[in-house]
């Protein structure tokens, strides 16, 4: 991660722009900045990092500042493309209009929350989203200490907890699935947004129990140990169900499935390299996210994502919705309907 920051600031101190105006700066590279999520940001530096081999005369930066920093530096103008693990919200939408920013919001790919383990956890075998909301749940915080207490073949030792920082968007979509309402949760858990940090504390601690995203589950299987998630209000007869590629993509996973985005600014939409890198990232999603162990979206759901920043469909179909449990296509279908 250390290198490629040194990169991000290299790059920034060569010059360029980051105007979000809808002119690209004359002559010489010019720059093309994204920030937000860790989550998104190991696509959009796969994507830049391909981008910048074909097309030289573009810097492209990926900052990591959270879902939620990343929108407020877009609603200020300050970036072109924000990285998102769940869509804008009500107060980020109002924020934008305030400041004159209108968006194009583009899912690029599926993400699960992982609820994984340490391997040592041979009793953690499943759970249920019943067991999650009596672990995590605000009113637990104080009271829920021993892991018996959550269920009574489970050990009779403390409980250490692992999950996303709270200015994270993992931790806002995990909060609302879980728990109905984004942001609710016990506070006295291990919180971070750098995804590794929370792999490490997992893997070193047999009491251990965390929420992260697959992706970062994929990338450390040997360290940690998956637990699959049984969804009681599903109703299907599926019983507990693991994460994976196929059980993300299908929305069998559930609640935990769920679409991550990268929102681009309108005005700098318009800028021919701002557009090229869109129009990148949007045709090598589908390669690209499977090689950073994200779930792509398939041919057509990606057509679709295309056509609306090819016609600069602005605004959200996302945001202000339930969306636990429903796929993009969805959705797109019904907002092309309209």
């Amino acid at each position: 991660m250390a290198p490629f920051l040194v990169l991000v600031f290299m790059l920034a101190a060569c010059g360029g722009s980051s105007d979000s105006s809808g002119t690209a700066p004359a002559g010489g590279t010019t720059l093309v900045t994204l920030d937000g999520s860790s989550t998104v940001f190991p696509i959009s530096e796969a994507v830049a990092e391909e981008f910048q081999k074909v097309n030289k005369d573009i810097n492209v930066t990926v900052g990591i500042s959270g879902t939620g920093g990343g929108f407020q530096k877009f609603c200020r103008g300050e970036i072109h493309i924000s990285d998102a693990s769940r869509p804008i919200s009500a107060t980020e939408v109002e924020a934008c209009a305030k400041a004159g920013i209108e968006f194009i919001e583009l899912p690029v790919a599926y993400d699960g929350i992982a609820i994984a383990v340490n391997p040592k956890a041979e009793w953690a075998d499943k759970i249920t989203v019943a067991e999650l909301k009596k672990l995590f749940a605000p009113e637990a915080q104080g009271q829920v200490k021993k892991w018996n207490q959550v269920r009574a073949s489970w050990p009779d030792k403390e409980i250490h907890l692992f999950g996303a920082g709270v200015d994270s968007g993992t931790y806002d979509y995990f909060t609302e699935a879980i728990m109905g309402k984004a942001k609710a949760s016990r506070g006295d858990f291990t919180s971070s947004e750098d995804d590794n940090v929370l792999v490490q504390g997992i893997s070193n601690d047999e009491l251990a129990l965390g929420f992260l995203p697959f992706a970062y589950y994929e990338e450390n299987a040997a360290r940690l140990k998956l637990v699959p998630v049984d969804d009681e209000k599903a109703d299907n007869g599926a019983g507990p169900i693991l994460a994976s590629p196929e059980s993300i993509k299908t929305g069998t996973y559930q609640p935990l499935s769920r679409p991550v985005f990268i929102y681009v600014s309108r005005k700098a939409a318009d800028r021919p390299d701002v557009q090229r890198f869109v129009e990148f990232y949007l045709k090598n999603a589908e390669t690209l996210v499977r090689e950073v162990n994200y779930v792509g979206l398939g041919p057509e759901i990606y057509g679709m994502v295309t056509d609306r920043f090819t016609k600069r469909h602005t605004g959200s179909v996302f945001s202000g919705q339930n969306t636990v449990g429903v796929t993009i296509d969805q959705l797109l279908s019904k907002e092309r309907a309209q």
